[in-house]
């Protein structure tokens, strides 16, 4: 397949698992994109505010600071009350965990283990933030995605598979637009005072705007997705499929290069391959998709 260089090894694409990869996420990011502003995506989004106000919490608690109280508004407002902490380091961590967040789970996507590890992660999230005098909203939100992800759990293990890693995809793809363009607007078109921008610029880097932190979080979030996408294809590719984790962020080392010269990117002949898998291995819960 590939051979290693100097800048760091070689790695194929795309075989099926990859091409499949590529495709479901162009498709969810299109259905993002142009459902952000709609009703059909405000559970996505009221999710994409609790994972930051998550964010929030975890920077506290990793900073040995207390959190007391997890909220989340119908109006996708959010608000995190803690005492204690390193607040460098939890008023950032909202837009930067969102984003952070959403390429573990773009990463995770890649496989069947790995994706019931992101889907039990989750949920056990959504359930301790219970314990964090929830209002009603996020009630609600953490006990409707635990139904979400306990049903589609128990279908990728009992009925079909890997309709649990077509989930934790969605999930990572649409939380990482989200987060995009929340940081859009709510930092970089606008100032407002109140806003994780507006308070990293008076008690974080008083050096910087809030809008010049906005654009730092958005280049992060972007940088976010793309990393997941790069790892997510090399854990997929032909190279890995042998290879634990380690060992396959190892072959592509200093974020090496991907070799098509021998690959099988032959759109439609994948097509006609994938229309008689799908077709006969649909009857078998399952469908290609590596790792």
């Amino acid at each position: 397949m590939g051979e290693q260089n100097d800048a760091g090894a070689a790695w194929s694409c795309c075989n099926d698992s990859q091409t499949l990869f590529i495709l479901l996420y162009i498709a969810y990011a299109l259905i993002a994109v142009i459902t952000w502003d709609t009703l059909v995506a405000k559970p996505m989004r009221l999710i994409a505010v609790f994972i930051h106000e998550w964010s929030h919490a975890l920077a506290c608690w990793m900073t040995c600071g207390e959190v007391r109280r997890i909220e989340v508004y119908e109006n996708e407002g959010g608000v995190t009350t803690f005492v204690g902490g390193c607040r460098c380091l939890i008023i950032p961590a909202g837009y930067v965990g969102s984003g952070f967040c959403a390429m573990i789970f773009v990463i995770l996507s890649g496989g069947r283990g790995t994706s019931s590890i992101a889907c039990i992660a989750f949920t056990l999230s959504l359930i301790l933030a219970l314990c964090y005098s929830p209002n009603r909203v996020l009630v609600h939100i953490c006990l409707a995605y635990t139904v979400i992800n306990f049903t589609v759990f128990v279908i990728e293990y009992w009925v079909y598979t890997p309709i649990l890693q077509f989930l934790i995809l969605f999930y990572g793809v649409s939380v990482g637009i989200f987060a995009i363009a929340d940081i859009h607007d709510d930092t970089v078109v606008r100032e407002v005072k109140g806003s994780d921008a507006y308070a990293c610029s008076t008690e974080v880097w008083p050096c910087c705007f809030p809008r010049c932190i906005g654009l730092q979080w958005a280049a992060l979030a972007i940088t976010f997705q793309l990393i997941g996408i790069w790892v997510a294809l090399l854990e997929m590719s032909e190279e890995c499929k042998e290879l634990g984790w380690v060992q396959c962020l190892n072959l592509s080392a200093n974020f090496g290069t991907f070799d098509l010269t021998e690959s099988n990117f032959e759109w439609e002949g994948w097509f006609a391959q994938a229309s008689e898998q799908w077709g006969s291995q649909f009857d078998q819960g399952s469908v290609p998709w590596n790792r």
